[in-house]
């Protein structure tokens, strides 16, 4: 049995969102998770007892309650055929709390937001589970999850090189998608929607199941990739370096292509006239619509989701 914990103190990182998708990831493939939430706010029992009796079973404790009549050991009793233990922690946890929460936890995983306030509750967080609660780096307990990013932004830039100054792997990157909200609403997981209204989403937790089991799903790579890949090439299955175009020509501000002509060739502007707009009459350079896959992601209503749920 595995145990994974979910740990931020800042509330609003998105602890919920991700304990309660990889319930469902695991138990759309035949796993037994159990969800035990010692959050006040209870949304992770909330969100199973939402659930369907005709989907995969997900079990929730409710470990934030306390019950005077039974001991505390047999409240939080795991039943005999689960096959993973996902801990979903409350904010504004304590560092003494710490090694109590972290104990017998084969992974840890620490979401944070692409803002200032959150790097710096993530920076103290990681510092404490490593003074602290004595997570070595070493073991490949403890990994980071940049969540609700937007791409192509400065604070997403600033967030991943914050992120790889800790020398901890980043195992996952979520993007902000309605997709997560929809599927709460409803008592699923991303994982359980159908694949052309959450494909890109699905996607995004390849290497994270990666990191986990040790083993790439190939359900959730990208097509035309390989088995544990990232999508669009973002981020290795190990979360090891941040790809150089995703970084510096953001910081830069100017694109690599638009430096290639200056140094091997003639200006854009004088090297084909002919191939500066398309058949319709948009200008090369102009953004692509969304492809349909994607409108539907990210415009769907939430009724429309619901009938659409496999």
């Amino acid at each position: 049995m595995q145990r994974i914990v979910v740990l931020n103190p800042k509330g609003g990182s998105g602890k919920t969102t991700i304990a309660i998708n990889l319930a469902s990831y695991l138990a759309a493939r035949g796993h037994r998770p159990v969800l035990m939430d010692f959050d006040p706010q209870g949304s992770s029992v909330r969100w199973v007892k939402k659930r369907q009796p005709s989907q995969a079973p997900i079990q929730a404790i409710a470990a934030f309650e306390r019950d005077s009549r039974t001991t505390r050991s047999f409240q939080l009793r795991i039943p005999d055929d689960a096959t993973h233990v996902i801990v979903d922690t409350p904010a504004a946890i304590e560092p003494r709390q710490l090694p109590d929460m972290t104990k017998d936890a084969h992974k840890i995983l620490v979401p944070v937001l692409p803002s200032d306030i959150d790097i710096h509750t993530c920076s103290r967080c990681i510092g404490d589970l490593l003074l602290v609660a004595k997570i070595r780096r070493e073991d490949n307990r403890l990994g980071v999850i940049a969540n609700r990013v937007r791409r192509n932004t400065l604070m997403y830039q600033a967030l991943i090189r914050f992120l790889h100054t800790l020398g901890i792997p980043i195992v996952a990157i979520i993007r902000d998608s309605q997709n997560y909200v929809r599927a709460a609403e409803l008592g699923i997981g991303v994982h359980e929607m159908k694949s052309y209204v959450a494909q890109q989403d699905i996607e995004q937790w390849g290497p994270l199941v990666t990191w986990l089991t040790g083993a790439p799903d190939s359900t959730l790579s990208p097509r035309g990739a390989p088995p544990g890949g990232a999508e669009d090439g973002e981020l290795p299955a190990e979360a090891g370096q941040e790809p150089a175009e995703a970084s510096e020509p953001a910081e830069a501000g100017q694109p690599a292509e638009a430096s290639e002509p200056a140094e091997g060739g003639p200006p854009a502007e004088t090297a084909a006239p002919p191939a500066a707009e398309t058949d319709n009459g948009t200008p090369a350079g102009t953004a692509q619509p969304q492809t349909a896959d994607e409108a539907v992601a990210e415009e769907m209503p939430a009724h429309a989701v619901a009938a659409q749920v496999g």
